[in-house]
């Protein structure tokens, strides 16, 4: 039997974090090795060594590795895309977590890509959406198709907070309309608002891979940048690009983390036409109660909040 030896490189304070969300993939043997590991064998073993490579002590300064193996077969595989998308919504939900570097032994990279690929099926949404990956091939049966490839950028689809966001376009995008997305990733969002009938949209990330991302979707899907901007940049400091948001928007849609929101709520009202949506996501169940009152108290009323597996979406004029 072949094995998949998988590494997820991290610092100290989310060693517990990233275990209790591999824990929830299914994934319970683990080995960790801990900084602090190092230098105790180190002082305990002095009579063996006297002399420790700088590059090692570097390489070994603030990082914890955490390691498990998967079964090289279609359940391995599967358990291991499980793993790649908890761990970047994780890192979503906890900024400082985005370090963590996941990686693996016994396979190439191209052969990983290609596996993981066949995991990322079409996708059903609400009444009317279908997310369709790139290399995949799915009649429309009526519904909005929606042709993605994500790359290693978040927004497949197939994240509670994402379809959360999708289902509420479908229902309030009814065409001609000026959307704002903000934080989005593989542009998934935006993409679909367009393919509903939005006249407009304008996408930022902090992440400077997804405009290039977010630019090739939209092509995928017939949309040329005449209807659709794509910016990278800071949303919450970053002057230049408020500037370039501009405003009168129907909708602005968030699905980032609950920091980022709580920091959006008294400031995105200005960027709404009045009478417009603030469609926000990616909040934790755990903080959906502060998030919830922090908008009431930034003078939203919340229209609509929906919840699923542990994540909430509001929906707020």
């Amino acid at each position: 039997m072949k094995w998949l030896e998988v590494h997820v490189d991290t610092a100290p304070q989310a060693l517990e974090p990233i275990e209790d969300m591999l824990g929830g993939c299914g994934v319970d043997s683990l080995v960790i090795d801990e900084e602090g590991d190092f230098k105790a064998f180190l002082e305990n073993n002095r009579q063996y060594w006297d002399y420790v490579d700088e590059a090692l002590l570097r390489e070994k300064r603030g990082k914890c590795r955490i390691t498990f193996y998967l079964e090289e077969s279609a359940a391995g595989f599967s358990t291991l895309a499980r793993v790649r998308l908890a761990l970047t919504a994780l890192q979503r939900e906890h900024p400082e977590y985005a370090g963590a570097i996941l990686s693996m032994e016994n396979v190439e990279d191209a052969d990983w890509e290609n596996n993981w690929k066949q995991f990322y099926k079409p996708m059903e949404i609400g009444e009317r959406l279908l997310v369709v990956p790139e290399w995949e091939q799915a009649e429309a049966d009526g519904r909005v198709k929606l042709v993605l490839n994500p790359g290693l950028t978040f927004g497949t689809g197939s994240h509670a907070t994402t379809r959360l966001c999708l289902a509420a376009l479908e229902k309030h995008v009814h065409g001609g309309e000026k959307v704002l997305d903000l934080g989005c990733g593989s542009g998934i969002l935006s993409i679909c608002a367009l393919l509903l009938g939005a006249r407009e949209a304008f996408a930022c990330d902090i992440d400077e891979k997804c405009v290039g991302v977010a630019y090739e979707n939209a092509a995928l899907n017939g949309i040329d940048r005449a209807r659709y901007t794509v910016r990278t940049g800071d949303v919450t400091t970053d002057r230049a690009l408020q500037r370039e948001f501009g405003g009168d928007y129907d909708l602005i849609a968030a699905n980032i983390v609950a920091d980022v929101i709580l920091a959006l709520a008294p400031r995105v009202r200005p960027l709404l036409k009045p009478g417009g949506a603030f469609l926000c996501s990616g909040i934790i169940d755990t903080r959906a109660a502060e998030v919830r009152a922090a908008l009431e108290a930034a003078g939203w009323r919340i229209e609509e909040e929906n919840s699923s597996e542990g994540w909430f979406a509001f929906l707020c004029r």
